[in-house]
């Protein structure tokens, strides 16, 4: 047999899986946040067609996310209860489909109704993915590989804005819909001969999950819970930027959408594209050091984050705001590549999908309340003001995870004894 310079087997196809799969599911978490994306880098459009107040527009993104938030509940379970790769795949078909449909609304309601679909679809993919990917990487790497794959949600979020703003500048808002559609539908395609389950493993942990319903073995678990409401927070003050940064630089600084989808919502997404990897990095190499490193990551994040989102409240320029933004963003990139792994740290394998819906739930009612927050609040205070004014929620997060560094070390100490 072949062998490498230090007389080792090369590795084989099957060594090599865990990393192909996270390549295969980049793609899909690329064109999930992209399709959720698209309606952001519209929004002026949408607002001048069917003449629409600031609240309405956040209705847009508000409905998409409860409806989501609460589909998550059920599709979370699914990934614990179904073959992972399948639910992944008819997922993507589903909300392609859906968002290929979007462009025929004829009003308001409309578009309502066809947003909520396209967000029960998408609630399908990651806790049902990141549970897969936590089946192939072992605890050493895992940080590692969520945070490469979850980089895609900020190359989907940037490259998708940018191509939407082009695309709808010269076709109107309706066609960035039906893109991003056509190639979801294409990778399901490739994703149905090459899209592969874990082998089953027979751990300690996963026998007592096994013999208890996911949800009750979630909501037992103290940490779990503590991330739930952390994740509220973060998701909540990345929402209400997200949503209103780019028609902010539209309305107050006078940009084009392609202009304004770059300052307001590209910043953000390439900051988090270098940050979220590092956040793997830092988190893997503190969990070795200590068992609830990635925890301690979590908060540095957000710590980082909520230092540099500040500023905005006195942002007058487009270049200030992306400088804001890309600040900001790198300390929650740093969040956001060890979230899943950290809930990993905590959660048996068999109920980790369903941790994760459960999270999701939690972190889309804040995403749906935001933007509703900064519609309200930026008529009293100004836009930059009450975007500004989020960064309080980033430091009340970071209280609750250093508040609670026993609890959860116990917990991580614990989980770890079941898996060996």
């Amino acid at each position: 047999m072949k062998t490498d310079t230090i007389g080792q087997p090369p590795p084989t196809m099957a060594d090599r899986y865990p990393w192909i799969l996270v390549a295969l599911l980049w793609l899909v978490s690329f064109l999930n946040a992209a399709d959720r994306s698209v309606i952001v880098a519209v929004m002026p459009a949408i607002r001048a067609e069917f003449a629409l107040s600031d609240t309405q527009l956040a209705l847009i993104s508000t409905v998409f996310f409860w409806f989501y938030a609460v589909a998550a509940l059920f599709t979370g379970r699914l990934g614990d209860g179904a073959r992972r790769s399948r639910v992944v795949i008819w997922g993507l078909i589903f909300w392609s489909i859906a968002t290929g449909i979007v462009p025929l609304s004829t009003g308001f309601a409309m578009l309502l109704a066809l947003r909520a679909v396209v967000a029960v679809g998408e609630s399908t993919y990651y806790p049902t993915a990141t549970a897969l990917i936590g089946d192939w990487h072992g605890a050493g790497m895992r940080s590692r590989a969520l945070s490469f794959h979850q980089t895609a949600v900020f190359a989907g979020s940037g490259l998708g804005a940018l191509l939407a703003g082009a695309i709808a500048d010269r076709l109107g808002w309706r066609a960035p819909f039906l893109v991003f559609a056509i190639a979801g539908l294409i990778w399901a395609i490739v994703l149905w001969r090459t899209l592969r389950d874990a082998p089953i493993r027979h751990t300690a942990a996963e026998r007592l999950a096994a013999s208890n319903e996911p949800y009750r073995v979630v909501l037992a678990i103290k940490p779990a819970l503590m991330l739930f409401a952390v994740f509220f927070l973060a998701t909540g003050v990345a929402s209400g930027v997200t949503v209103w940064a780019p028609t902010f630089v539209h309305d107050e600084l006078g940009q084009s959408l392609a202009s304004s989808a770059f300052y307001g919502s590209a910043s953000i997404n390439i900051a988090g594209f270098v940050a979220v990897p590092l956040g793997g990095m830092l988190a893997d190499t503190l969990a070795k050091r200590t068992a609830i490193g990635r925890f301690l990551t979590l908060a540095i994040g957000l710590a980082v984050a909520a230092v540099l989102l500040a500023p905005m409240a006195w942002a007058s320029s487009a270049g200030m705001v992306g400088a804001v933004l890309i600040g900001t963003t790198l300390g929650k990139g740093l969040f956001d590549g060890c979230i899943y792994a950290a809930m990993q740290d905590v959660v048996p394998p068999t109920a980790r999908a369903t941790a994760v819906g459960m999270m999701t739930t939690c972190g889309f009612i804040g995403a749906g309340l935001a933007p509703l927050f900064v519609a309200g609040a930026s008529s009293a205070l100004g836009m930059a003001a009450a975007l500004g004014s989020l960064a309080a929620l980033y430091a009340v997060a970071v209280a609750i995870l250093l508040a609670t560094t026993g609890m959860t070390r116990r917990a991580v100490t614990a989980n770890a004894e079941l898996l060996n």
